[in-house]
Order: C-alpha cells, then sequence, then structure tokens
C-alpha cells in the first residue's frame, strides 16, 4: 500500500500541533493549518520546545530535530496545502464547526485523499453527511494528548466509510508508529465512553464531600495504577472539553447519566479550565 508522503493537519491547538510534529518525526511532511497566525505561532513554540527537549534527554540527536522540525510548514490558508496526500481534522469538539471544515477539504483536496477527522466523540457519519458523495473517504482517526508519545489511535468507520479508506488509516497510523485499534461509530467510542463517565463521577465524589480532589485523585492512583489522577487528568484535557464531550454523549445516547456534573459546569463558568488557564481543579503556577 502505498504510503503517505504528505499530510495537511487543520486546527493547530493542542492535538493538531501534536498530530503534526508526530507526522514530521515519522518522517512525514506536514502543513500545520489555522486561520490564527497566534495558534500557529505557539504551536511552533510548543514544536520547538519538544524536540529541544527530544535532544537534551538523547532520544534524538540535533540533526534529527532540525530535520524534524523542517517537515513542519505552518499556513492560515489551506488551499496551501492543496497538494497533500493525506488530511486531518483537528479543531473544536463543535459538530457545526466541523461539517464547515469538512467542506472546504472537500473542495480543497484532490478525490483520493482520505478526510480524516481527530474527533473524540462526534458521530463520524454525521461529520461525513456534510460531504455528500466522498463520504466514503471519511474516517475517525482519534489521536491521544499528548499525541509524540501516546501510541493509541482510534480507528473509526461511519456508515459509509469504505474497506480501502479503512485499510489506508490503519496502515498510516502504523507509518507514524502508531498502534491502530478500531471502535464503531458511537457517541464517545471507545475511550470516552469509559474515562468521561469516570472522570464526571470523581467530580460527584468532590461534590458529595466524598474527599478533597488531591485524595480522590491519590487514591485512583495507587488503588488502581491509573498513572494519572481523574482530577487532574481532567484540568490536562481540559474542563470545558470534558464538559463537550459529556454533552456530546449525553445527547447522542439519550441517557442524562452523561450529564456534566454541576461541580465541573461550575468552574468552566469561573472560566477555570484547567492547564490552558492555569487553574481548573488545581491552580498551576504561570510560566
Amino acid at each position: 500500500m502505498k504510503e503517505v508522503n504528505s499530510m495537511a493537519i487543520i486546527g493547530a491547538g493542542t492535538m493538531g500541533s501534536g498530530i503534526a510534529l508526530a507526522a514530521a518525526t515519522s518522517g512525514i511532511p506536514a502543513y500545520l493549518i489555522d486561520v490564527a497566525r497566534e495558534q500557529l505561532d505557539r504551536a511552533k513554540a510548543y514544536h520547538a520546545k519538544t524536540l529541544s527537549r527530544s535532544v537534551v534527554k538523547q532520544r534524538m540527536s540535533q540533526a534529527e530535530a532540525d530535520e524534524a522540525a523542517s517537515r513542519i510548514s505552518y499556513h492560515t490558508d489551506m488551499a496551501d496545502a492543496g497538494d497533500a496526500d493525506w488530511a486531518i481534522e483537528a479543531v473544536l469538539e463543535e459538530i457545526g464547526l466541523k461539517k464547515d471544515v469538512f467542506r472546504q477539504m472537500q473542495k480543497t483536496f484532490r478525490d483520493d485523499v482520505v478526510l480524516a477527522t481527530n474527533t473524540s466523540s462526534i458521530s463520524i457519519s454525521d461529520i461525513a453527511a456534510s460531504v455528500g458523495e466522498a463520504a466514503g473517504r471519511v474516517i475517525g482517526m482519534h489521536f491521544f494528548n499528548p499525541v509524540p508519545v501516546m501510541k493509541l489511535v482510534e480507528v473509526i468507520k461511519g456508515k459509509a466509510t469504505s474497506e480501502q479508506t479503512t485499510s489506508r488509516t490503519m496502515a498510516l497510523a502504523q507509518q507514524m508508529g502508531k498502534t491502530p485499534i478500531p471502535a464503531n461509530d458511537r457517541p464517545g467510542f471507545v475511550s470516552n465512553r469509559v474515562l468521561m463517565p469516570m472522570i464526571n463521577e470523581a467530580f460527584y465524589a468532590w461534590m458529595e464531600g466524598v474527599a478533597e480532589p488531591q485524595h480522590i485523585d491519590e487514591i485512583m492512583k495507587l488503588g488502581c495504577s491509573f498513572p494519572m489522577g481523574p482530577l487532574r487528568l481532567a484540568d490536562y484535557i481540559g474542563l470545558d472539553v470534558c464538559v463537550m464531550i459529556l454533552n456530546v454523549m449525553r445527547d447522542g445516547l439519550g441517557s442524562d447519566k452523561y450529564a456534566p456534573c454541576q461541580k465541573l459546569l461550575k468552574l468552566v463558568e469561573q472560566g477555570r479550565l484547567g492547564d490552558k488557564t492555569g487553574r481548573g481543579v488545581y491552580e498551576y503556577s504561570q510560566k
């Protein structure tokens, strides 16, 4: 099967910038696209810092880091990446926004280019409905944060996704040094279907006075061998993102058991979104 020689990543946030770096370090040139130049500047700084750290920790040589950095280009116009072999969307978890991006992707890229989405919870079939006859080229390719480190990629077929698109996606994940595992197109797929209710329940335990946040996290780390407690993980993911995913699952599965805890909602209303704002469940020093 033909290898992918270049990728377009639409959305330069945490996930998009991570996917671009993972592509570049595996030898695939990456076009990173975002309408906000300041977001691209943040992504470029993240790439430089991460590659520098890898050199210091002797995970790669300075020459390898420089070569990886040279494979990433930064653009505000999707048309600049029109010759890419692969396209993946990594914008906010909002169905309307994703559909708009996919319609633009359909117009921009060749008919043989797979149109992937990094959504962690939204129906692949719903997204694919926005591109009509191109739906066979639409697939879920859910990377995990931090993308350069985490090996798993959930591969989710929509109702119209072709077998060729699926096999090509599995092959690309392996080309990037990842482990692709299939999941069916249901709200939350496997990872968030299991993870988000656990995080939500941790907020209920805190709200109901079962234990303080640090104690909830320590109990889950020591008792369940989690590398990170659920409340700390929520801060890392972003409390607003957790709310978005829970709402998608509640609406898609038709059950209020997935409704976000009021404690979680209150923090989001206060602008306490976790690591990215310096305050969430916990306080973080601003550097």
